[in-house]
């Protein structure tokens, strides 16, 4: 009895994040090798140091959980995260692209 109630419980709560657009579009990978360049400067060269605004260690994003990398772009775009570089780059992006981008540092 107890099982049918739970099964019946996360079909309804599937349902209702489909329908109320809840659930995130997935990132496209592909999409964004076309975008990376400016990622690429800082984050593809390995164990790079920034000078601006002082010295800091430019995280890897390639392996990073793709639900961070959102987060973290969201953050930078909205002002709860501050790096002026990242700052500057993340209001250009759509949620579209930091979709894209975290589906492409999530899988390499």
């Amino acid at each position: 009895m107890k099982q049918k109630l739970v099964i019946n419980l996360l079909l309804a709560l599937g349902m209702l994040f489909a329908f109320t657009g809840v659930t995130q579009a997935a990132g496209d990978a592909v999409a964004a090798k076309e975008k990376l360049s400016m990622c690429e400067g800082c984050h593809g060269i390995p164990n790079y140091k920034t000078a601006f605004p002082t010295a800091y260690h430019v995280p890897k994003l390639g392996g990073q959980h793709a639900e961070y990398i959102v987060k973290a772009l969201e953050g930078y775009k909205n002002g709860t995260r501050s790096h002026p570089t990242m700052t500057g780059l993340a209001k250009t992006l759509s949620q579209q692209d930091m979709e894209d981008f975290a589906a492409y540092y999530s899988k390499n």
